[in-house]
Formats: structure tokens, sequence, C-alpha cells
């Protein structure tokens, strides 16, 4: 399959190997994260995610300036060994506290986020230079993309199966590690030297290469939004949807019924990556970008009803809501490492991570308040719909253009 070509190259296979194990640790942390904070502090819970948003954009508006200055490789393995050393006190705090600490939650929040904030660019922008062969690299992106699918696939899979013998704490241990394993991988390769020659005023210069791109242009504007939509639906009002119904998963645990709904998303997420990055891209992107998100919004509606059919219908539509994302998220990264200069690459992809995090950032300061005043049903029936309209807006006005 043409998916797996770049794969012959080594540094690209020690690169994604890594990726994998990290990607599924921090589902674990994801999913653990959301169920801690829902079992504690109910819809505020939504307070935390906007944490996290909240130092990704700003880890977003300001790293970019040093980030950009140091080689990617570098800056990667420095995340994550960073990433790895935080969480590792954090749960050293937990285990002689007997309950995790509000300020080493916090504390991890804030540097995961600024970790996600410097590695992601530093890829984006050393993942070409992997491949002698420019032609794959829409496989190759795909193929990094698998790892956070197969992670929400595997990830809260683990969760449900060892969610009544691993104390919760543990989630962030196996976090730490698969983080220590990306760093090992991104030492191990040996990438072709790179001129690091940041943009002046990264982040602007990053907007300004988009702004530049008539459909990055528009997606970067709808973007936002729709992260925020899809945060507020999947990592607060699902969880809370599952502990107000009563839905259990293996053991009669709700955690494991949302690392189910989780793990059932990211089947079909990972279903949907591996036919696109095996196919060649068509010239036509808007529809595939803007259509793609529209469908996500379709699956996260449905999960307003699929209480009604008890987990396998909350599994059902988060298994539609997923087959979005692949495909409108691949075409953007090949735009962007194809049709923009090498030296904006980190720039323009830290401009996407900037209204992601924004986006995450308003929702889930609105979302607990929404979700408190008129129950998750309606929050998510709410979010499902409001992705929708975006798209399907966004792929209207294009045409129009």
């Amino acid at each position: 399959m043409l998916l797996f070509r770049p794969l012959r190259y080594r540094a690209v296979s020690l690169l994604w190997a890594g990726l994998c194990l990290s990607a599924m640790g921090d589902q674990l942390y994801i999913v653990a994260l959301a169920w801690v904070g829902v079992g504690v502090f109910g819809p505020a819970a939504g307070y935390l995610t906007a944490l996290q948003a909240g130092c990704g954009l700003a880890a977003a508006l300001f790293a970019g300036h040093w980030a950009d200055r140091i080689a990617p490789r570098i800056a990667m393995a420095g995340a994550d060994l960073t990433r790895a050393c935080i969480l590792a006190l954090l749960v050293a705090n937990w285990a002689m506290a007997g309950r995790p600490s509000a300020i080493g939650l916090g504390t991890a929040i804030i540097v995961l986020a600024i970790g996600d904030a410097v590695f992601r660019p530093a890829l984006a922008a050393l993942l070409p230079s992997l491949l002698p062969d420019r032609a794959i690299l829409p496989a190759a992106n795909a193929l990094f993309d698998t790892t956070d699918r197969m992670a929400r696939l595997i990830g809260p899979g683990l969760i449900g199966a060892l969610a009544t013998v691993l104390p919760v704490m543990h989630f962030f241990t196996l976090d730490a590690l698969s983080f220590l394993v990306s760093a090992c991988a991104v030492c191990a390769i040996q990438p072709p030297s790179m001129p690091v020659r940041p943009l002046r005023g990264a982040l602007r210069g990053g907007f300004a290469a988009v702004r530049r791109h008539k459909l990055l242009g528009l997606a970067i504007c709808v973007n936002g939004p729709n992260n925020g939509l899809w945060y507020a639906s999947m990592f607060l009002a699902l969880p809370l949807l599952i502990e107000r119904t009563g839905i259990t998963g293996p053991g009669a645990s709700g955690l494991a019924a949302f690392g189910l709904c989780i793990s059932a998303y990211g089947c079909t997420n990972l279903a949907a990556t591996l036919v696109v990055g095996s196919r060649t891209l068509p010239k036509r992107l808007a529809p595939m970008i803007f259509g793609s998100k529209a469908l996500t919004g379709l699956g996260i509606a449905l999960l307003s009803v699929g209480p009604a059919l008890g987990l396998p219908g909350l599994m059902l539509a988060a298994a539609l809501a997923a087959l979005g994302g692949p495909v409108g998220d691949i075409p953007l990264a090949v735009l962007r490492q194809t049709e923009l200069p090498p030296d904006e690459i980190a720039a323009s992809t830290r401009a996407f991570m900037t209204v992601n995090y924004a986006g995450a950032l308003v929702a889930m300061l609105l979302a607990p308040s929404i979700a408190a005043a008129m129950g998750p049903a309606w929050l998510v029936a709410g979010c499902g719909v409001g992705m929708m309209l975006l798209s399907a807006g966004a792929l209207l006005r294009f045409t129009l253009r």
C-alpha cells in the first residue's frame, strides 16, 4: 500500500514507532483526566480543558520566536523529555499524598500543552526532509496521522480493560514512559542538516503565509470554532451524558464506557486514515476538507440520542463522527508542506494550532455553564449542528469565490 512506503526509510520508521507509543500514552492521559475531572468537579471539569487550551494557545502565540530557532529534532526531544519529567513528578506526589494535587494537575496540564505546541510544528517541518521522494509526502502525513488515530482506538480500550485493576494515577505513569520512548526514537534518527531560518515575527508570518493561500485561509477561519465544538462534545458533554444516564462498560464502570466510546471513534478514525493515505489526493480539495467536518458534526449530533440505544448507540454515533477527521486533516497538512516555502511550514502549522487552541479555550469556558443549564444532551446536539453549519457555510463561500 502507498500508505506504508515511507516506512522504507529508517528515520521515518523509527520516528513513527516512537510516536505511536507516545500517542497511545496521550490518549490514556486525556481520557483519565477527563473522567477524574468530571468525577470531582462535575460540569466545571470543562475548565481543566480550558486551562490546557489556554496554555497551548499562549505557547503557540509566543513559543515560535525561540522554538523555530532550534533544530526540529532537538525541539522535539526536549519537549518529550520535559513532559515525561513533569508527569513523573505528578505521579510521585500523588502516590505520597494519596490523591492528586490540584497544583500538580494544573502544572502537568500547562507543561503538556506547551510541549505539544513545540513538538507538532517541529515535526511538520522535519518530515519533508526525511523523504527523498516528495511524491509520497501525502502518504507520510497520513502515516503519522495514524499514530493519533490508532491511539484513540487502542488507548481508551486499554482503559476499559485496566480500569478495575490499575490505579488511575498509573495511566499518567504510562504516558510518561511513552514520552521517554518517543524521545529516544527522535534522538536515534539522523536527518539531513536543515538551515534554521525562523520567520520574522514567527507566528505573524505563519498567519500571513496561510492567508496568501485561498483554501488554507478559509480553512483556518473555521478550524478553530469546529475544534472547540468537538472538544466540548467529546470531553465534557459525552462523559457527563454517560455519567447521568448510568451507562456502564466492563466491570460496571462508567469510565470503561467512556473509554469504549473513544475507542469506537478511534476505530473508524484509523480506517478512514488508511483509505485516504492509500489514495492520491483529488485536485479539488475544498469539498473533501469542509465536507469531512460536516460529517463529524452529524455524528456528534447523533450522540445526543445515542443513550436511547445504550452503550452500543453511543459507540455507533462516535464511530460515525470519526470518519471526517482524517479526510480533512491530511489534505490540510499536505497543502502546508507542498504549497508554502519550507521555512514557513512550522510557522503555518503553529498558526493552525493557535486557532484550534483558541477555539477549544472559548468552548470549554462556555460549555460548563451551558451543560449545567441545559444538560449534556442538548450541549452535544448543539455542538454537532454548529459544526455542520460552519462547514457547509465555508464550502459554499469557497465555491462562490
